[in-house]
């Protein structure tokens, strides 16, 4: 099993555990991939920003 469908289960159940019921697996899974793809531009700005406030010599 992938790193991304654990997550769509996971998430899954932690939303069934809310009472959201309503979602489609395809619904699971697109969350995840935007999720992630927010953490990967997060990262990057991140990186980007200790890059660019490091103070030159």
């Amino acid at each position: 099993m992938s790193v991304k469908a654990m997550m769509a289960m996971i998430l899954q159940n932690q939303l069934a555990l809310r009472g959201v019921h309503s979602l489609k697996a395809s619904d699971y899974d697109q969350i995840v991939e935007l999720l992630i793809e927010q953490l990967r531009e997060l990262e990057l700005s991140l990186a980007v920003r200790e890059i660019t406030d490091k103070p030159r010599e």
